[in-house]
């Protein structure tokens, strides 16, 4: 078995599992999270590292879902404010700034909520999404009953005239109407979510001067799925499960399947298969935990005191 020095073997027959106190977890936390003093975001080249290193973050933190966030990475483990002058929402320029740039995926992915995504993770979500590589595969999901008539009709729509912005979108799909202002963006989160389209910038259009531009995401990004392609279910469940733990320090299948919209039992097998390699540590209240855990956190150097 490959690893590091100090890894817990698999238990085995008659072995306790390792237990995690909920500090050391925290103390992981903080630094893989980015919330504690010294280690936050102040630029957006270190907002791409931090993407890039943990593979996918939520934008905003999400109740009930541990996972980093772009926002506390930046203003620390605290609730998002009302005011709209708190100086952690440089993070909603720096994401207006990236959309257009392709240097990472953004969009509503991961429970149908903000994600950001690096570029060398993306290929894993699309092997794993009903995606062909085809621009009008949105049919075939379409006529499994897995997209809505909405969803089909903007995919035609953003097929035929390329990049649009929102409020032309729902004009062209004839889902301006104020009625069907919930139907159009139940759509727009389904097709987000299967990786059919991703907004590409902004536009200064409606009420706001505010409106996502969107377009097809092969067509914004065409070396996803020849890298995708190449990744059988397996590999990709692995390392999506591997980049999740390695954020987050320990989870449940139950808690991987329901970020990812698995089955909990394919998370379940996909987190063995990771335990079987020594990847993961199945700890006694059930959870599975990364090896990284196991490792010492980094010192930090102390303070030199004046002397008065």
């Amino acid at each position: 078995m490959r690893g590091g020095h100090g890894r817990l073997p698999p238990s085995t027959d008659g072995d306790p599992m390792p237990r995690l106190r909920a500090s050391q977890l925290r103390a992981y936390r903080a630094r893989t999270f980015r919330t504690a003093p010294g280690l936050r975001l102040t630029s957006l080249r270190q907002a791409e590292r931090f993407v890039q290193a943990r593979g996918f973050v939520h934008f905003w933190p999400i109740d009930g879902v541990d996972l980093p966030s772009l926002w506390q990475a930046v203003a620390g483990a605290r609730p998002v404010p009302s005011e709209h002058d708190d100086p952690a929402h440089v993070t909603w320029r720096w994401k207006d700034y990236m959309l257009d740039k392709r240097r990472w995926y953004y969009g509503k992915l991961l429970r149908g909520r903000s994600t950001m995504v690096s570029l060398q993770t993306l290929p894993a979500f699309y092997a794993l999404s009903e995606r062909l590589g085809d621009l009008d595969d949105y049919e075939l999901s379409y006529d499994l009953g897995h997209l809505s008539r909405e969803a089909r009709l903007i995919g035609e729509t953003l097929r035929a005239s390329g990049p649009t912005h929102t409020i032309e979108l729902r004009r062209k799909t004839r889902l301006d109407d104020p009625r069907a202002k919930g139907r159009f963006e139940k759509a727009m989160i389904q097709l987000q979510k299967g990786l059919w389209v991703l907004p590409i910038g902004v536009a200064e259009a409606g009420s706001w001067r505010y409106a996502f531009i969107f377009e097809l995401l092969d067509r914004w990004l065409p070396e996803v799925f020849p890298r995708a392609r190449v990744l059988s279910r397996e590999e990709a469940g692995r390392e999506l499960i591997a980049r999740l733990l390695s954020g987050v320090g320990a989870t449940t299948s139950i808690q991987a399947a329901r970020l990812f919209g698995w089955k909990s039992a394919w998370a379940e097998h996909v987190l063995q298969e990771l335990g079987q390699a020594g990847k993961v540590i199945q700890l006694e209240d059930g959870r599975w935990m990364t090896e990284h855990l196991l490792q010492p956190a980094p010192r930090r150097q102390p303070v030199a005191r004046r002397r008065g």
